[in-house]
């Protein structure tokens, strides 16, 4: 009899422990990149280059996530602004960040950027006679997310929701492990090397703007950038109103 009790709470007691040693924050589920329905916006070195400072414009608007298994993340953004009172001048944002995310006990998601690695397009050509090039830094709260099979397109899909529970557009997997570049800082503020000349490069980063360097015929491509970004505008627009 005693030796039954015994062993009783030794099972308990290993049981207890496994419990402790479970991870109450497991987001395997989560891991690989994440793309709204176009498929055409997707994290990684196809759309932004840190070397060379560049972007490269998707062919159509929409947003990426990718999620790795040790906690990193990247995020992808391009997004038009349409204006109905003024539907000539529509606006554009191409939007990259990175940096390490935690999920909290109670299943919200907390993503944590890089601050100095943040880059930002931004076009409104009837303000600006070019597109404006700088650095961006936004933490993100999600107050949770949901991965289940989508009945239509039979993938995984993502939802996530934002910090006030409302939802963000639904994200399909397009690729696992996720397609990321490296984790660690890509622009660092200052040189390693002690005593040596700051690069240009390293110049630029000293500004809270990184300064535009594109060449002429990389600023005559804003025109057809804006023509772009005000057809998908509006487009979106002529969807809302008909």
């Amino acid at each position: 009899m005693l030796h039954s009790i015994a062993s009783l709470l030794l099972v308990s007691a290993g049981l207890a422990a496994g419990q402790a040693a479970a991870p109450p924050t497991s987001f395997a589920n989560l891991v690989g990149t994440w793309n709204s329905k176009a498929n055409s916006t997707m994290t990684g070195p196809k759309f932004y280059d840190p070397v060379n400072e560049k972007f490269t414009e998707p062919d159509h608007t929409g947003i990426s996530y990718s999620f790795s298994a040790d906690g990193h993340y990247e995020e992808a953004y391009y997004r038009a602004i349409a204006n109905p009172r003024d539907p000539k001048c529509p606006k554009g944002i191409i939007q990259w960040q990175h940096g390490s995310f935690t999920k909290e006990a109670n299943g919200s998601l907390i993503l944590k950027p890089i601050a100095v690695d943040g880059r930002q397009l931004y076009s409104d050509p009837c303000s600006y006679d070019h597109a404006i090039y700088t650095r961006y830094n936004t933490s993100e709260l999600f107050e949770r997310y949901e991965v289940l099979t989508d009945p239509y397109r039979q993938i995984p899909r993502l939802n996530l929701f934002k910090f006030d529970g409302s939802p963000m557009m639904p994200l399909y997997l397009a690729m696992s492990p996720p397609e990321m570049l490296p984790t660690t800082t890509l622009n660092p503020l200052t040189t390693s090397t002690a005593g040596s000349k700051p690069t240009a490069k390293a110049k630029r980063s000293l500004n809270n703007n990184v300064t535009d360097k594109r060449t002429v015929g990389q600023r005559r491509a804003d025109y057809w950038w804006w023509f772009g970004v005000a057809m998908t505008a509006t487009g979106g627009t002529l969807y809302f109103f008909f």
